[in-house]
């Protein structure tokens, strides 16, 4: 028989279901040595079960309350005030009285008592629902503790709490409430702990908020606290507040306001030495939870009591490391791509990151660079600092910024640096020069048609290995990759591309104070894979448009039955054939695609649908080709515009000449940028559709549940799970919660060691008041209707949209065609999403830090594209 009541020394860690996150948490810290933890007992989750078990209109309520949605506002309001009322009206069970009288009688019924809410989804590693359900301070009598635990079992569902649950996915019935009755202290002092510094995240900086009498007063913002900050025995920071009022117990229960002396005011409510003991406390429980402590304290007669400790859930984690200073940067960043990558995806990244390699650290779901040993070398810092520049300037100017730190800097470790890798770049010179000697229009088409063939050879190779084999198989493959992908062949076109498009930017701003020209010389340029295939689809979307059954179709397709079901209606076969060509070609993109455990568009065809109905909304038939020749038209009239007014200056015969050759070269070999990524990206797709093939032999065998589990394993625990066909499905249980916690994490660009994040400022110039600051991308001015969408296959663009959104890589790219320009939370000059924007003409404005928040969907905005700033209109 389970109890209705536990004494905190009667819980532990697998009582959690019984009384809840604070109530663990409290039990936890009782057992901790030199911990103070007034005295109490908690109310278990059985004693609310058994008292609304048999309550129907409470599960009628409950009934209805699990079909409504966040926006529907009144209803949860309604329905959520009517379970209140029941639940605080429900007759408690004699047996759940009676066990409860006894426990007050035994503590002391004329005591008071802090009677507090403690849910099952309450101050977990996972979730922090602090402040969602009612806390009762100062509370006497037996009557009147029974009033107040009806009273906070109800508070689980006030509107916050529920809204909060639906937005969180938690389902209501499945989060129960127990009530913690705990002894008060009436404190002198009380506050908040943090044993890591909530504004920066160091973990080695503990922070402390401070007032006078109840923490309540600082919790409900009633007046400012104190704020010390401590590092390592050493006070840091001091800030010393006015307080005027504080909160303190009535000797008949409950609580008020009262004024503090005027000579009170303005001291420090803590004395130093208290400071640096509340620091030790705060450490040891540290220590002992094995994370980062949210705690709230008080202070009583010369002692600190802890009344609650919970995990801070919103550090983001910092890589395994070795306690010297080191610097982290976001490949996530880098790679237009901030999701949470999945295990297998992480191998693969490790495989593919030709100059990174042991430098690559995993944390929170994503991979850092550990650029530690490059920034302690004057070449490395340099290289590192201009290269991150040109894809996210917000991580350059973090790296800039932490380099000022001469007290940090001095003591970060020295080794062997990514940059060293990068010794090869000595043979791209040659072939490079000779690439821009030669200026061949066939240079980049043949060696395209050279990588694609080495593609059909591996995937035919691939096709007759299982088992290890297989897994070798791969792993020589990918490092063949980095030998095609990183030798003198495709590095010397990515250098004469990105050389001759620098080049061009700064001479036609010098010579003729036009910025931007670049961006409209590359339109429609040949051989750019990624701006093709947004192109290509609107052809198949020519083929949709013709048949109205499988529009109407679109509107409710599956991906498992998708050409199945096309087969079946009228021009359903014209429309699969044309699909499945297309998907041939670009089916191993999607959205993330430096992830391999993401699913491709020929897994999961229904993503190209919301962009094929933007397309037929959009555009005539056949405005692909008018399209590609528009740009190309353009283009050339650009070219011819400057050379003319070349050719007017002093020394202009020698200027246009350089500067035809400059846009030749740019326009035989600048589209070949793109290629290199879409071709490991195909390869991605074939390993993977292998790598399941394994996957589903190890479901048939019972090792694991299903196919898709082993993006949860590294490639060398998916290799060795083959090889014995076993497997501690623990594992897999184990990340696929620390997944649930990593992807609604938020990455920092630069963090250290310490976990400290680290930011990087804007290059303001001549920015509007009120505009949102990033980086010009791609030149021009346009205003529009702001669509902001964070999922691709969400997209609902009509023409003249502007695209919002958090990041793109190539597979946004045919979401490019239908739009008139292009806001994104990160990126740079040269990332895929600004290359595209420049060819096909959109004016582009990339790293606008929480654009997708500050933008609301069908805002009128103006973006600057040549400047960097999005404007409200």
């Amino acid at each position: 028989m389970l109890k209705y009541v536990l004494e905190f020394n009667e819980i532990d860690k697998t009582k959690l279901m019984v009384v809840g996150g604070k109530g663990l948490n409290l039990g936890e810290l009782s057992r901790i040595e030199g911990i103070s933890v007034p005295k109490g007992f908690c109310v278990t989750t059985e004693a609310y079960a058994v008292t609304l078990r048999e309550n129907r209109e409470f599960h009628h309520l409950m009934e209805e309350l699990s079909y409504l949605k966040v926006d529907d506002r009144e209803k949860i309001s309604e329905v959520s005030g009517k379970i209140r009322k029941v639940i605080e009206e429900a007759e408690m069970p004699a047996d759940v009285k009676n066990e409860i009288a006894d426990r007050i009688l035994q503590f002391g019924e004329h005591n008071a008592y802090a009677v507090r809410s403690s849910a099952t989804a309450e101050d977990l590693p996972t979730a922090s629902f602090a402040g969602q359900q009612d806390t009762y301070l100062n509370i006497k009598g037996r009557e009147a503790i029974l009033k107040h635990i009806s009273k906070c079992w109800a508070s689980l569902f006030t509107e916050r709490s529920v809204t909060y649950r639906i937005q969180n996915g938690f389902d209501h019935r499945k989060v129960y409430l127990s009530v913690v009755i705990q002894q008060m202290i009436f404190p002198d002092a009380s506050g908040i702990l943090f044993t890591a510094d909530p504004v920066t995240s160091n973990r080695k900086v503990l922070s402390i908020d401070a007032s006078y009498g109840l923490g309540e007063a600082l919790v409900s913002g009633l007046v400012n606290a104190d704020n010390y900050k401590v590092r390592e025995g050493k006070i840091t920071v001091k800030k010393i507040s006015v307080k005027k009022l504080e909160i303190r117990g009535l000797d008949d229960g409950g609580t008020a306001e009262r004024i503090i002396e005027a000579s009170q005011q303005n001291r420090q409510t803590l004395e130093d030495a208290q400071i640096l003991e509340l620091e030790t406390i705060g450490r040891r429980i540290e220590k002992y939870f094995g994370s980062p402590q949210d705690i709230e304290w008080c202070f009583r007669d010369g002692a600190f009591f802890i009344v609650q400790s919970r995990p801070i859930t919103t550090l983001f984690p910092v890589p395994e490391n070795d306690g010297k200073n080191r610097i982290y940067a976001s490949m996530g960043h880098l790679q237009m791509m901030t999701e949470d990558i999945k295990p297998l995806g992480m191998s693969f990244c490790r495989f593919l990151s030709f100059w990174f390699g042991e430098n690559l650290k995993a944390a929170g779901g994503r991979l850092y660079l550990d650029g530690t040993y490059d920034l302690s070398s004057p070449i490395g810092k340099t290289i590192l600092i201009t290269s991150t520049g040109k894809a996210d300037i917000l991580m350059k100017n973090a790296l800039l910024n932490i380099m000022k730190r001469q007290d940090f800097v001095k003591d970060m470790p020295r080794g062997k640096g990514s940059i060293n890798a990068a010794s090869g770049a000595l043979a791209w010179i040659l072939p490079a020069v000779k690439n821009y000697r030669r200026n061949d229009e066939t240079t980049a088409p043949d060696l395209i048609a050279f990588n694609e063939e080495l593609i059909r050879d591996m995937e035919q190779q691939i096709k007759k290995l299982s088992g290890n084999d297989l897994f070798e198989f791969i792993l020589e493959d990918t490092r063949n990759l980095k030998t095609v992908l990183t030798g003198p062949q495709n590095m010397s076109m990515m250098v004469v591309g990105g050389y001759v498009s620098n080049w061009i930017t700064k001479k036609t701003e010098k010579w003729l104070g036009e910025k931007g020209a670049v961006d409209t010389l590359s339109k429609s340029i040949p051989n750019n894979v990624t701006s093709e295939m947004g192109l290509e689809l609107m052809d198949v979307s020519d083929v949709v448009r013709k048949y109205p059954d499988v529009l109407d179709y679109f509107k409710r397709a599956k991906d498992e039955s998708f050409f199945d079901d096309l087969a079946l209606l009228e021009g359903g076969s014209e429309v699969s054939k044309s699909i499945k060509a297309y998907l041939d070609k670009y089916g191993s993109r999607c959205s993330g695609e430096i992830d391999i455990t993401k699913a491709r568009w020929s897994e999961k065809p229904t993503t190209l649908i919301s962009m094929i109905q933007s397309n037929i909304r959009n555009f005539e038939p056949n405005a692909r080709k008018a399209r590609f020749e528009q740009g190309r038209k353009e283009a050339a009239a650009k070219e011819e515009e400057i050379i003319k007014r070349l050719e007017q200056m002093p020394g202009g015969k020698q200027k246009s000449k350089k500067m035809k050759k400059m846009i030749s070269v740019l326009r035989n070999m600048g589209g070949f940028r793109e290629y290199p990524k879409y071709s490991f990206i195909k390869r991605f797709l074939i390993y993977k559709e292998a790598l399941m093939k394994e996957a589903e032999i190890l479901v048939e065998k019972g090792v694991i549940k299903e196919k898709e589990d082993v993006c949860y394993l590294y490639f060398d625990e998916f290799r060795e799970a083959v090889r014995t066909g076993s497997l501690d499905y623990s594992i897999i249980t184990g990340r696929k919660e620390d997944y649930q916690v990593f992807e609604k994490l938020t990455p920092p660009r630069v963090m250290t060691s310490e976990g400290e994040i680290i930011s990087g400022e804007y290059n303001t110039g001549n920015i509007p008041d009120g505009a949102l600051v990033g980086v010009p991308v791609s030149a021009g001015i346009i205003e529009g209707r702001a669509r902001v969408v964070l999922k691709m296959e969400d997209a609902n663009l009509e023409e003249g949209d502007i695209l919002v959104t958090s990041f793109t890589d190539p597979s946004w790219t045919p979401l490019f065609v239908s739009v008139k320009g292009l806001v994104t939370e990160i990126g740079g000059l040269m990332t895929h999403g600004a290359v595209i924007t420049r060819e096909y003409g959109l004016p582009a404005v990339v790293g606008v830090e929480n654009a997708t928040k500050l933008i609301t969907d069908g805002q009128l905005i103006r973006i600057n594209g040549t400047e960097g700033y999005v404007e409200f209109l």
